[in-house]
């Protein structure tokens, strides 16, 4: 914590505006006369989380004289988008109102450097501390008793109720879910993370069979009906049929048994773990920090520790917990595994030989190895993200999510913060796109011949048809043509598509349709590289290049067209290309595609 001389504190101001004021304008006049707490956080930022966590029972205690204004200052592109603060607000059940800053121009102004930072405010109106990173809520509690004395003393202290309002969610069967898993019984087993809970689906991944947990933010053992989680995430299946969950906010593991509803915890204290603790020993008695996902790999539990930025493993054995993997240093770093560094690892998954991981602030796909050996196939570093296919070593990502192993060896990557599925493929080091406009996804399952993705921000799971080249040995991803010859230049790129019959486009939220392009090598495209929600683009190929690769995905959302029906199906029609191209002085300028696609329900 730094005090300094009083500043007066200086405006709040937002592009995006006021959330959770139920429309109105916030402003620090108004407030004159409360503490008024800033939150510098951004959604991504798993200490910013933690630092919410840790506010809420000061906001509860003080909720008369304490004003917590969130100020939301994004770090990755996709939190810029407003809509995407919106869900990230009712994603973590932030309950005050919160300023959108996608521009950071209140951070700016009060010379924020991290995520976190937390800035007081005296009923005065000057700012008289600020402090950076988690950890400070004690220091936060004796500072606003301080404060309550001196100015109900000086009679600049006013009380009054907090300006919040409730908004009220949608009634969906799924509340921003997290990850999935697959049952014996053929049914699908769901992290609803929002509503503190597990969701078992139908084999048709949408119709609920039963909820796990009272659905109230808690930590208790005991059949379905009582439980109780605190923001649940990863789910992974042991040899048993029992599942092991991540229980993310609680920082522990439990175990739910699908057979006999009942959930007990098999490690962590409730108590998140700190820096400096201990790193091995029994489950119930060692403290975890923020586990994410599970994956079991050769006989052990394997956990993401985001809040840790390490791997730890859970032994089903004698029930102890030990860091495998990562120093706690936050970054990308190789190596043995005790010398890696990772950035909030929040996805694993296994196969024989490698336990891969989704890091997610580096943008990452990393793994282990059988000797413990962390390596990296595609990401550089915190602030390295983009969306490109291609190579891996240029390929970029955007705060992946999720990680799932396809039946070729390949993997698919929940590419969260891009709405897309990507596939790398070790044997040729390439980086492909399988499918886009999916909201936020987070995790995927592999059912037979389909993929079912967990699409967070849109509550549902989504199922798509993988491709071929992905069901057994082949090359990346994507349909293949022969060899196109065009002319340098400009080439008139045009996808058609047509609603089938009895449906047409879904445009409730926005535009249906979006078409990716990318190419190999890069310089390919002088320019016509990127998305759009246009299905004709015009490409300008470069003369000094000779031929590549142009990556084209094409997606169109279209519903059942019925007016007797009240709640029509909709479906996502979708197709991946992988165009060879020569230039050619005097060929075609005009590539003509027809998007049949992959209908999901």
């Amino acid at each position: 914590m730094a005090k300094r001389a009083r500043v007066r504190a200086p405006g709040l101001v937002g592009r995006g505006g006021w959330i959770n004021t139920g429309d109105q304008e916030l402003s620090l006049a108004a407030l004159r006369g409360r503490i008024v707490i800033l939150d510098f956080w951004t959604f991504c930022c798993i200490n910013c989380l933690h630092a919410l966590d840790e506010l809420r029972e000061l906001e509860e205690r003080h909720r008369d004289t304490v004003v917590i204004v969130g100020v939301h200052s994004p770090k990755f592109t996709h939190e810029a988008e407003h809509r995407a603060v919106l869900d990230a607000v009712e994603r973590y059940r932030v309950e005050h109102p919160v300023l959108d800053d996608p521009d950071r121009v209140t951070w700016q102004q009060y010379a924020v450097r991290a995520w976190p930072t937390l800035a007081v405010i005296d009923p005065e109106g000057y700012v008289v501390a600020q402090y950076a990173g988690e950890g400070h809520a004690h220091a936060l509690q004796r500072l606003v008793e301080e404060l309550e004395v001196q100015h109900a003393a000086k009679g600049t202290l006013r009380r009054a109720d907090a300006p919040y309002v409730v908004s009220k969610p949608e009634p969906t069967t799924l509340r921003f879910p997290g990850k999935a898993v697959q049952l014996p019984s053929g049914t699908f087993l769901v992290s609803d993370t929002t509503r503190h809970q597990l969701a078992e689906l139908a084999g048709d991944g949408e119709s609920l069979v039963r909820r796990v947990g009272s659905g109230r933010r808690g930590f208790a053992d005991g059949p379905a009906e009582s439980a109780s989680f605190s923001e649940p995430q990863g789910l992974a299946l042991l040899g048993d049929g029992s599942v092991v969950v991540a229980d993310t906010v609680n920082h522990a593991l439990r175990r739910y048994d699908p057979v006999t509803g009942e959930v007990t915890t098999l490690a962590g204290t409730g108590r998140q773990g700190r820096p400096g603790g201990s790193t091995r020993g029994a489950g119930r008695a060692v403290g975890l920090n923020s586990p994410w996902d599970v994956a079991l790999w050769n006989g052990r539990v394997w956990i993401a520790m985001a809040g840790a930025h390490q791997l730890w493993t859970y032994d089903p054995r004698d029930g102890s917990v030990t860091l495998a993997a990562g120093t706690g240093n936050e970054g990308l770093v190789d190596g043995p595994g005790r010398e890696a560094w990772f950035a909030q690892p929040a996805g694993l998954s296994a196969t024989e030989d490698r336990l891969w991981v989704a890091d997610s602030e580096t943008s990452a796909l990393r793994w282990v190895d059988l000797d413990g050996t962390v390596r990296t196939a595609v990401g550089t570093g915190l602030f390295d993200f983009g969306y490109r296919d291609g190579p891996a070593a240029r390929a970029l990502l955007q705060h992946p999510l999720g990680v799932t192993a396809l039946p070729d060896g390949s993997v698919v990557v929940a590419d969260t913060y891009n709405h897309a599925l990507r596939r790398y493929h070790p044997p040729t080091g390439e980086v492909s796109t399988l499918a886009t406009d999916l909201r936020e996804p987070s995790d995927a399952v592999v059912v037979g011949d389909d993929i079912l993705v967990v699409e967070s921000a849109r509550h549902r799971l989504t199922r798509l048809r993988l491709p071929r080249e992905a069901l057994g040995a082949g090359a990346a991803g994507g349909v293949r043509r022969e060899t196109t010859e065009a002319a340098p230049g400009t080439l008139r790129l045009e996808v058609t598509f047509r609603a089938p019959a009895g449906q047409e486009l879904d445009l409730r939220y926005g535009p249906a349709t979006r078409l990716l392009v990318s190419a190999t090598p890069p310089e390919l495209l002088r320019a016509g590289e990127g998305a759009g929600t246009d299905l004709a683009r015009s490409l300008d190929l470069d003369p000094s290049v000779p031929g590549g690769v142009l990556h084209v995905s094409a997606t169109a959302a279209s519903c059942d067209d019925d007016p007797d029906i009240p709640y029509p199906a909709c479906h996502v029609h979708q197709e991946v290309w992988e165009i060879r191209v020569r230039l050619v002085e005097g060929a075609g300028d005009r590539l003509s595609l027809v998007l049949a696609g992959v209908e999901s329900a």
